[in-house]
């Protein structure tokens, strides 16, 4: 039996639960064991159940979990995702604040449960066995957008190629006669962080250039943490004549450091960004930045999910190229800084 031919007590029987039991995991209550939420939750969607007065065509989510929505990149995700979401009349587009870079909050997943989403698009949050398990048993597909740590085999997850990123900001700068480049990379744990900084450094050693440690500071993808580590950078002897930001919230850092400092941009130090948000064209002078396509990133994540969730045949891992846009924050040096070097 399925749709309206269905009752409440006729899952019961089926899942050996009392009337009572199946009440709550219908509402989503929290005083019941997830044991009996995942049973009959499974019952509910296999007999296709449906409330009296339910429509046949319910209104479907898709939920993205952020760590925060304060950011100019948020939102640039969060647009990408709601491009893709208005291609289908039935599916809108909720968000969450929970956790961390790592991780949503440890009650995030008994709320996911009961507010049962289409799907799920983590931003760059990994999840452990146990939450995982509790997501398929419930049907609801999860996306990994820019994985903090390596994504397993059977997630799904979306990235930039941040490696190739990394060695198209730094071969820029050397290609214009830097060589005392500085990096403030984002947190160390994070996989996109380290995979910028390895194309960094390769792009350094194809030179001959040795790595100096005085030239490597780490930040938190924040403006704040940018101008901090801009400011320890510029206090070193020997300066550097440039500064690859390992985002573009952290030029905008390095922008009022140089400021504080006395240093014009490009004359005196020339900044390269990543990911080339909406206003970096208008910061003065423009910052050259790497782009990655962060609405092409967001939508894809979404298109996986539905076509997950719709059992279209998707890729389980992509990752989109990165480019160079040079505008007015990077130029060549001037003869008398290139003999210093």
């Amino acid at each position: 039996m399925t749709g309206n031919k269905v009752t409440l007590a006729d899952i019961a029987r089926a899942t050996g639960y009392s009337l009572a039991t199946v009440s709550k995991a219908l509402n989503g209550r929290s005083d019941i064991s997830s044991e009996a939420r995942t049973t009959i939750d499974r019952a509910l969607r296999e007999s296709e159940y449906q409330r009296r007065g339910q429509r046949t065509t319910p209104q479907r989510y898709i939920e993205v979990v952020f760590q925060d929505l304060d950011t100019i990149w948020a939102l640039e995700v969060l647009r990408g995702v709601l491009r893709e979401a208005r291609q289908y009349a039935d599916i809108s587009v909720i968000t969450t604040e929970s956790g961390t870079r790592q991780h949503p909050d440890d009650d995030w997943i008994d709320g996911v449960l009961r507010r049962r989403p289409f799907g799920v698009i983590f931003i760059f949050a990994n999840l452990t066995d146990d939450e995982k398990t509790k997501l398929q048993a419930n049907g609801i597909p999860y996306v990994i957008f820019d994985p903090s740590g390596e994504p397993s085999n059977d997630d799904f997850s979306v990235q930039a190629d941040n490696w190739a990123g990394g060695v198209l900001a730094t071969r820029h700068l050397l290609a214009l006669g830097h060589t005392r480049i500085g990096i403030i990379t984002g947190p160390e744990e994070m996989m996109c962080s380290r995979a910028r900084f390895d194309g960094y450094t390769s792009a350094l050693a194809e030179r001959g250039i040795p790595v100096d440690p005085a030239f490597v500071t780490e930040g938190d993808f924040t403006t704040e943490g940018g101008y901090a580590q801009a400011t320890a950078l510029l206090e070193h002897p020997q300066r550097p004549t440039a500064i690859f930001a390992g985002s573009d919230l952290q030029a905008m850092g390095v922008y009022e450091a140089a400021r504080q400092n006395g240093l014009r941009i490009p004359e005196e130090l020339s900044v390269v960004g990543f990911d080339d948000v909406q206003t970096s064209a208008f910061l003065g002078p423009a910052l050259t930045t790497v782009r990655q396509p962060l609405h092409d990133m967001a939508a894809a994540a979404a298109r996986m999910l539905i076509d997950t969730a719709e059992r279209r045949p998707t890729q389980h891992h992509v990752i989109l190229p990165t480019t160079l846009v040079v505008r007015g924050s990077t130029q060549s040096l001037h003869g008398s800084e290139a003999n210093t070097q």
